[in-house]
């Protein structure tokens, strides 16, 4: 085993001489073959090596002899050792959670804190190929999405360096035969022999059947399972580029929007993972309800043609259509909220809800205004002084030059296509009648421009 985990090193670059390695070790005969093997090369590679033991109070006085046995052959060897104690059933009952995350949770917490503490450079583990196999099993069996079909991580960064798995190149076989050799008796957990657990049930019955076909599965499946990795990551950050241009994240990250046609523009393979990077930020922790019939309701109603709809999604997340945008959000908005009325004095300017502007001042000449869809300009003599910045109300009308009497304000945003969300919150500039001089953007009253007049006031409306 020890040449074949030394190739495994080198190939795949997991440790560099002249550094602090911990190693989880639990006692059971993966650790401490991990902790042998590094024991081994550790004057060859200059290794300060510090074994981290766990108990998760699990299984009474067994779980501490775990502790005290690791503790002994480590002053045995000469390698320093810390362990710790964790409530694991207090704190699966306050998360409510299972054992097996609520230990790996409160594991991964201690090692975490012992890598900052030691200044360390790796945290090593002792997954091996077994464990990975079983481990693409189960995913193949309960996952429809090619993202989460991956495997164990040879490494990756944790705390103040990387977690490295020296192992996943060798079998448990392997493992126990490298133990015997070298006069190891691991301590065993009899929990890894019950089959309530998924993994034990994948273990005892159905790597065995592979096996009998291929001997050599777990360097099948960890090949796999790299190349699986190097796609992921490729794609995944092709779709981040994309994500930060097309999805817009709401105030207080209570949510977000999505730029449909943007969004469809993109290959299938990009809009999917741009989908679970959404989830991924708006969720603290993935729901266990949330499944690929979820995101075939998105992607049907990203495909939908009417122009307002919603699905709910685990969690309260509403996700609502609205034309040409998608909205993500944990709040339903009650249009009361959205409300706003603001004087505008003139010089002056108002910062509305949403951080947009809307400035107000005199000019005297009009030939060097630059009028855009974002200002508007009339005669300061023909309104009635104070202006006014206000949300829509009931019955709302306006008029402009060429049309015959007047138009309702929701129908002028249902024929530009403003989504339902915007509506109730979108700027109109009214005098001090009442009548709407602009609806910023959109349209603008009759120009009450008078030229004989040298006075003009320009509004201006800043995103």
């Amino acid at each position: 085993m020890k040449d074949e985990v030394s190739a495994f090193i080198k190939r795949h670059a997991l440790l560099k001489k002249h550094t602090t390695v911990l190693v989880g070790v639990s006692g059971g005969p993966d650790s401490m073959a991990l902790l042998h093997y590094l024991y081994s090369i550790q004057s060859e590679w200059d290794l300060h090596l510090i074994a981290l033991s766990v108990d998760h109070q699990l299984r009474g006085e067994e779980s501490k002899e775990d502790v005290q046995y690791v503790a002994e052959v480590c002053q045995q060897w000469n390698i320093e050792h810390v362990s710790t104690s964790v409530d694991v059933p207090t704190y699966k009952k306050e998360k409510q959670i299972g054992t097996q995350l609520a230990a790996r949770i409160r594991r991964y917490a201690f090692f975490e804190e012992q890598m900052e503490q030691h200044h360390a450079d790796y945290l090593a583990l002792g997954h091996h190929g077994d464990d990975q196999v079983e481990t693409m099993l189960m995913r193949f069996a309960r996952s429809a999405n090619s993202s989460s079909f991956k495997g164990i991580p040879l490494k990756r960064e944790f705390g103040s360096g990387e977690l490295i798995r020296p192992l996943l190149g060798t079998t448990k076989d392997a493992i126990q035969r490298y133990c015997k050799e070298n006069h190891i008796i691991p301590r065993l957990d009899p929990s890894n022999e019950e089959t309530d657990y998924t993994r034990n049930y994948y273990r005892k019955f159905v790597l065995p059947i592979l096996k009998e076909k291929n001997n050599n599965i777990h360097t099948t499946i960890q090949h796999l399972s790299e190349t699986l990795d190097e796609d992921e990551n490729y794609l995944t950050n092709q779709a981040k580029k994309v994500f930060e241009r097309v999805v817009h994240f709401l105030e207080g990250n209570k949510g977000a929007t999505l730029e449909i046609e943007a969004f469809k523009s993109q290959p299938t393979a990009l809009q999917r993972r741009i989908y679970h990077l959404i989830l991924n930020y708006l969720y603290d922790e993935l729901p266990d309800n949330l499944s690929y019939v979820h995101e075939e309701q998105f992607f049907a109603l990203i495909k939908k043609d009417q122009g307002n709809v919603q699905i709910d999604f685990p969690r309260q997340l509403y996700v609502e259509k609205s034309y040409h945008t998608l909205r993500f959000s944990f709040e339903k908005s009650n249009p009361q909220d959205l409300s706003f009325h603001h004087l505008l004095d003139i010089p002056g300017e108002v910062i509305l809800p949403n951080g947009s502007r809307i400035s107000a001042t005199y000019i005297e000449n009009l030939e060097v205004t630059s009028i855009d869809v974002n200002t508007y300009v009339c005669s300061a003599e023909k309104v009635v002084l104070p202006l006014h910045i206000r949300t829509r109300k009931n019955g709302d009308r306006m008029k402009w030059k060429g049309l015959m009497g007047s138009k309702k304000i929701k129908d002028i945003f249902i024929d530009a296509k403003i989504p339902l969300k915007n509506r109730d919150n979108w700027p109109i500039i009214t005098d001090n009648n009442g009548e709407i001089l602009w609806l910023v953007g959109l349209k603008k009253g009759h120009p009450k421009i008078c030229k004989e007049n040298t006075s003009f006031i320009q509004l201006h409306y800043q995103r």
